[in-house]
């Protein structure tokens, strides 16, 4: 492997005198007869040994070198399991699998002992992991902050096709490799009132009557590929102000005001709260404050550590902010800047618009974040003030453009006007921001033309594209090891930090030798799948079908209802007309459905009813199998992904800002059936639209029907006897004989009430899309080249490139390489280290 400077035998000696260490020392235990599971803490506390130099050196070099720094705030980081990671990038597989044989354990083993870290949902947060991993691997002083979700999102669980919702303790074994900092804890007001006092003659601002809660940090290391660098993701738990001896400001004209102990452990107990109610969108609101709370007065702290005023802040900080869940870092900077550092509004908004950049995720109206004015004012009133501030100057800075009329200000203004007054965030990040970029080629330019044109046209030079990318070290070097022999063996190692090497794989696509060789490995991590799903769902599969996935977040727009329809007609082409299809096929879903959305919960259960149905049918089933993987997270896609034969990027033209799972199931060898959207538009560019399946309105047609009131589902049901079988069997009952009309409303959301999504409009393509592809794959030749040739132009998708794109054009941050270090490991402490990151319960 890539220049480990890891030596074997000393690095396996260090290592086995380490757990034995943490075994005794740590867990007080004896070195005998332990568990894979038993082994984890002992294990992660030995890994972490070997890089806490690297990670105390790396903050040295950068504090020499006076670097700038990146700060990414976002709401989820879906980390996934944390050693697998760790131990990948430093190369440790083969020497630690060696070290726990003695210990009667295999490596893989222990790693699967470790739960999933709960601190994400979907492609939002597994992009910020990517994102940090690929951060470290390229020298660059690149730090996340979120929090430390004590639950997390939830675990999934299925009850009769129906999803439940059970807490997701993932802490509850520990969480050895986070390191706790309360040394660094940050005291955080809320509620209160703002009163104007006298200060030096000036009128200012003075938050008073507030209640406290602190933050403690933990960090969680940013282990680059070959650990030359180590950076670290900032994660902050809410505690009670009573716990601490408090002091909140050192400086400045507050009236200290009686102290409230407030239900602060809520603040970081799960991720995204239920806004169905007011309490729950009240807990929203103060979880993202304090994620940016804590986030900026941290920031803040370390600059004023190394300078004495603020002239240079813009020169070494920059914050971005991940969706629109942090953009009230805009009014807690100024808030910094000129409460408790007394810099003048003008000064402090200059140095605000040079820090900060906002990344835009989704074009869908509703997603995008609103608060109302009168919640603000009574859990954040001097924010308030200050956005109303910003909101102002804003304002009366448009009269200098004639083509701006009331109709614009009203539309570009960060407070929305009517009866209940709302705080628009993307428009307030927007404002503030020094930089926008969306995620994908269409989803910018969507979001310049569509969502928010009027800010597009007044700051052109605003707006850019930074497509997404995934971590090549985690989705193929560690997520399909067999591929990464393989492609190591053919064209060399390099590829693993400099993906563009995937471009020697194209002599080999039509290499028969070769070809066997890659359709070996797919057979491999399929017969590995098709294990995990009989486990899990009692269902049997044939690894030999085509694996057929649609791995997401359960949402209409994504549209996994439209596969669903698709699995319905083939199933009654199968056992009503005889039809025999040119291949097996094994369909494959797992995704969350947010607690409250009902239709999409429904959706989970109709997969489980076409699966009951279909999987029990032996007609069908020899042809046709039906499998929900439940409780979808980081390692279930570690595993589902290397086997996938088909890809479904099946969103609703125009809906989806890039996907990110698309380019992991693309870089595995998986050919994609996807609409003209987001990045899948890239990856049909990069790969030739000879080796994708594309169907479906496009983004730019759906909009004029739209527009111009030109779609009528129930004339594509009256025309087209295929969409008429399909939707009839909502209204019979097919797929619920003992649940009459459980599906009913999918018949008249479709038919009856606008189908918002266009599943009707784009069910015949797909249908016919789908008879191209089971040929296609009966072709085994061309199939092996095209799934090779995707792997090959997937280089295009690793985050090393879109970090890269974002340095040179956002951030200007420079790479820091450490020094080649002698081949000999770091020495291991010969007294017992503290258990950090275990809890005493």
């Amino acid at each position: 492997m890539l220049n480990s400077s890891f030596n074997s035998t000393a690095t396996a000696q260090a290592l086995r005198e380490g757990i034995e260490r943490h075994v005794r020392y740590t867990l007080v235990r004896p070195v005998n007869h332990l568990t894979p599971a038993e082994l984890l803490v002992p294990v992660s506390l030995a890994v972490r040994d070997l890089f806490v130099d690297r990670m105390l050196a790396t903050s040295e070099r950068y504090r020499q070198a006076d670097a700038k720094h990146l700060y990414y705030l976002s709401m989820e980081f879906l980390l996934g399991r944390l050693l697998v990671d760790v131990v990948s990038n430093l190369q440790l597989n083969e020497v630690l699998d060696n070290v726990l044989g003695d210990f009667g354990a295999r490596l893989e083993q222990v790693l699967e002992s470790e739960a999933d870290a709960g601190l994400g949902n979907g492609g939002l947060g597994r992009l910020a992991a990517c994102f940090l991993e690929s951060l470290a691997t390229l020298n660059m002083p690149g730090y996340g902050y979120g929090i430390d979700y004590e639950y997390g999102m939830f675990r999934q669980e299925i009850a009769n096709g129906f999803q439940r919702e059970k807490p997701d303790r993932w802490k509850d074994n520990g969480t050895p490799l986070q390191i706790p900092r309360p040394e660094e804890a940050i005291v955080i007001p809320l509620y209160g009132r703002v009163e104007n006092s006298r200060s030096l003659g000036n009128y200012r601002q003075s938050w008073l009557g507030y209640q406290v809660v602190v933050g403690v940090p933990n960090d969680i290391p940013a282990v680059g590929f070959n650990g030359q660098t180590v950076n670290y993701l900032r994660l902050f738990e809410a505690r009670s102000s009573e716990d601490f001896d408090i002091e909140i400001f050192n400086r400045g004209d507050y009236i200290r005001a009686v102290e409230q102990k407030i239900g602060s452990e809520n603040i970081s107990r799960v991720l995204y709260p239920s806004d169905s109610v007011v309490a729950g969108k009240e807990l929203r609101l103060v979880q993202e404050y304090f994620l940016v709370a804590c986030a900026v007065r941290d920031i803040v702290r370390g600059y004023l550590t190394r300078h004495n005023n603020f002239e240079a802040f813009p020169d070494k900080v920059a914050i971005q902010m991940n969706d629109t869940h942090p953009a009230l870092a805009v009014a807690e900077l100024m808030r910094v800047l000129v409460d408790e550092n007394n810099l003048e509004w003008e000064n402090a908004w200059e140095i605000t618009q040079k820090t900060i950049a906002y990344t835009n995720h989704t074009l869908l109206p509703e997603a995008l974040e609103k608060w109302s004015v009168s919640l603000m004012e009574r859990v954040l009133p001097r924010h308030m003030q200050i956005i109303f501030g910003i909101n102002h100057n804003f304002l009366r800075s448009l009269s200098a453009y004639s083509w701006v009329d009331g109709e614009k200000l009203r539309k570009m203004s960060i407070i929305e006007e009517g009866h209940d007054k709302n705080v628009c965030m993307a428009h307030l990040a927007i404002v503030a921001s020094h930089s926008v970029n969306g995620v994908s080629a269409l989803h910018s330019k969507l979001l310049q033309t569509s969502l928010v044109p009027e800010f597009a046209q007044l700051w052109p030079e605003k707006f850019s594209n930074k497509t997404n990318g995934v971590a090549p070290r985690r989705w193929l070097l560690t997520s399909n090891p067999h591929l990464s022999s393989l492609l190591s063996e053919s064209i060399g190692e390099s590829w693993i930090t400099d993906l563009s090497e995937l471009h020697k794989l194209e002599p080999l696509a039509d290499d028969a030798a070769f070809q066997d060789r890659f359709a070996d490995v797919k057979l491999q991590n399929q017969l590995k799948l098709s294990r995990i799903i009989r486990d899990e769902t009692g269902v049997t599969t044939n690894p030999h079908s085509m694996f057929d996935v649609q791995i997401k977040r359960i949402h209409e727009y994504k549209r996994q209802l439209l596969n669903v329809m698709r699995v319905m007609y083939d199933f009654l082409r199968i056992v009503e007309d005889g039809e025999t299809p040119k291949s097996p096929r094994t369909v494959v879903f797992a995704g969350k459905a947010a607690p409250g959305y009902w239709a999409a919960k429904q959706i989970i259960k109709l997969i489980h009813n076409v699966a009951a149905v279909v999987n029990k049918n032996p007609k069908a089933n020899q042809y046709l199998r039906v499998a929900f993987l439940p409780d979808y997270r980081v390692s279930l896609a570690q595993s589902i992904i290397p086997a996938a034969n088909l890809s479904e990027q099946i969103s609703t033209a125009g809906m989806e800002a890039s996907g990110t799972g698309n380019m992991k199931l693309m870089m595995n060898g998986a050919l994609t059936v996807a609409t003209w959207d987001g990045a899948n538009i890239e990856i049909a560019e990069a790969v030739g639209e000879e080796n994708i399946y594309i169907f479906g309105l496009r983004a730019e047609q759906i909009e004029q029907m739209q527009r111009n009131n030109l779609y009528h589902p129930r004339e594509y049901y009256d025309r087209d006897p295929r969409i008429k079988r399909v939707m009839d069997c909502f209204v019979n009952n097919r797929f619920s004989p003992n649940e009459p009309g459980l599906f009913r409303w999918i018949f008249d959301e479709l038919i009856g009430r606008g189908d918002r999504f266009f599943h009707i409009a784009d069910l015949p393509q797909y249908i016919e899309i789908n008879e191209r592809i089971d040929a296609d794959f009966q072709d085994t030749a061309k199939w092996r080249r095209m799934s090779i040739l995707n792997t090959a132009h997937s280089h295009k998708f690793s985050s090393d490139r879109t970090i890269k794109e974002y340095s040179a054009d956002i951030w200007n941050l420079k790479q820091y390489p450490g020094e080649p270090e002698a081949e000999s490991p770091p020495a291991v402490p010969s007294s017992p280290s503290t258990p950090l990151g275990l809890t005493a319960e």
